[in-house]
């Protein structure tokens, strides 16, 4: 544990699986740049988060994490992130009937660009490359200019990461984590789809739940914690 931290503390730690960054020039400039850009997380999410993981830890929650393996610059758009969302909403509203403990959701989404290789080199027949370690650091494409570490993509990557918060923090707080609208959701995959009617019992069970609190007046209009989530 590093006693005074600062945001420079890893620089003295072994890192291992870096890549060669052939343009030291602009990767200074670029990380220069980087620590002039706002936070993308703030320490008051960072201290809920803690909270909400003791939480956890003491058997009072439970944790969904969820998003892909690596992001991509490629597949970014508004749809997948709000799809992605929906998703993560509707598989929390199920863990949260079922187990009756709060439902810490955590996406693996804005930031999760690099991917961990271990080899420096990938072989295709008779051509060595180096290896694809994320968009954040160079293509996938299997050509010399694709594979050389490329310091812009760290930007690129900020700015993507950016993007997708706000997208998600308005989403979240403006009314499309709704819960008796991801109900709904759940409602429609277990009516389209084969995997779906297997969770046809306990649809019909939160269908019954909703309809309780409706009646009771608790509804999304009457408690903004039926219409807004953490993620």
């Amino acid at each position: 544990m590093v006693a005074n931290w600062t945001p420079d503390s890893w620089r003295a730690f072994e890192a291992l699986q870096q890549p060669v960054w052939p343009d030291e020039t602009a990767l200074k400039a670029a990380t220069d740049q980087l620590a002039q850009e706002p936070p993308l997380v703030f320490a008051g999410e960072a201290r809920s988060l803690t909270s909400e993981l003791a939480s956890v830890a003491n058997g009072r929650a439970f944790v969904l994490q969820a998003g892909d393996c690596a992001e991509s610059f490629d597949g970014f758009g508004a749809n997948a992130i709000r799809d992605k969302l929906k998703v993560i909403l509707q598989m929390a509203a199920v863990l949260t009937y079922s187990a009756g403990v709060p439902i810490v959701k955590i996406g693996r989404i804005a930031g999760q660009f690099a991917k961990p290789r271990s080899s420096d080199l990938e072989k295709r027949g008779d051509t060595e490359l180096p290896s694809f370690r994320g968009h954040i650091v160079n293509d996938i494409a299997f050509d010399p200019d694709s594979r050389v570490p490329a310091a812009d993509r760290l930007l690129r990557a900020y700015q993507q990461s950016a993007s997708t918060l706000n997208l998600i923090r308005a989403l979240t707080k403006g009314g499309y984590a709704d819960l008796q609208q991801v109900h709904v959701w759940n409602q429609q995959f277990v009516a389209s789809s084969p995997e779906g009617r297997r969770y046809e019992t306990i649809a019909n069970e939160i269908d019954r739940a909703l309809r309780f609190m409706e009646a009771c007046g608790i509804s999304p209009s009457s408690d903004p914690r039926m219409s807004e989530v953490d993620l």
